[in-house]
């Protein structure tokens, strides 16, 4: 039996296909663009292609995220909060914590050992401690987005990051640059904020349990691990292809229903 869960972000849309007995058969992420409506089906029709499968082949699609409500071919929508816990759960049975950081929101959840979400806090008012505030430092550093994670790792002295908006601490950042420090150190200011402001969420909840997974795309910014590590004082289980484990939650729950 073949289900699919789409899960629909401000950057990027995954999609992925789930067979009740060989598990993950594929997944495809895209950039989200202005229409989540069209790179929702793109994504849909890429990930088809590789097991070359048919929609008709599919006999449930649950789609998640911000755009969820977009995927008009979706039979249901369920909150990203609900999906990334039952993915956690299917791929880190013991996971307790979860910390998500994407391109538009941070979210930190307790589950129980069935996945169910226990409780959670949520900053999605400020891109401030988001992707899209690691987007906008890269681009007045000059940075590849894609190497700012390892450059912060080569850091020699702490630089505070004081602002927590995403405005003020561009401009801090520039200040930074002129006044002659170094871009790792500012890089790695700008990592610790982004831990700083996640210990704010993680505090609210009374802290961690054990077993801490993170996911969403910053999982893949080596300079937000370690500096969330550092703090936490315990290693992150992170999944390899951490954006999808928001999909994959959404397939497995639509394979619940069939």
């Amino acid at each position: 039996m073949l289900v699919a869960g789409i899960d629909i972000g401000s950057i990027t849309t995954e999609a992925l296909l789930f067979d009740k007995d060989k598990g993950i058969l594929g997944y495809k992420i895209v950039q989200t663009g202005a229409d989540s409506k069209k790179s929702a089906e793109t994504a849909l029709e890429n990930v088809l292609a590789y097991p070359a499968k048919q929609s008709s082949d599919i006999s449930y699609i649950v789609a998640t995220g911000c755009g969820r409500k977009r995927a008009a071919f979706a039979q249901q929508s369920i909150t990203e909060i609900t999906c990334i816990a039952r993915g956690v759960n299917h791929l880190f049975p013991e996971a307790r914590t979860i910390i998500d950081i994407g391109g538009q929101d941070t979210k930190v959840i307790r589950i129980d050992e069935k996945g169910r979400v226990v409780e959670f806090e949520m900053n999605d008012k400020c891109a401030a401690g988001t992707g899209r505030f690691i987007e906008v430092m890269a681009k007045a550093l000059d940075v590849d987005l894609d190497k700012i994670g390892d450059i912060s790792l080569h850091h020699k002295k702490d630089v505070a990051i004081s602002s927590i908006c995403t405005v003020f601490a561009e401009s801090e950042v520039i200040s930074l640059v002129s006044e002659g420090e170094v871009i790792e150190d500012i890089v790695y200011g700008i990592h610790k904020a982004i831990a700083d402001r996640t210990m704010g969420l993680i505090n609210r909840l009374g802290g961690v349990e054990e077993g801490v997974i993170m996911t969403g795309g910053v999982a893949k910014n080596i300079g937000v691990v370690k500096a969330l590590e550092n703090i936490l004082g315990t290693q992150l289980k992170i999944h390899v292809e951490p954006q999808i484990v928001g999909a994959l939650g959404a397939a497995i729950l639509a394979l619940e229903k069939v």
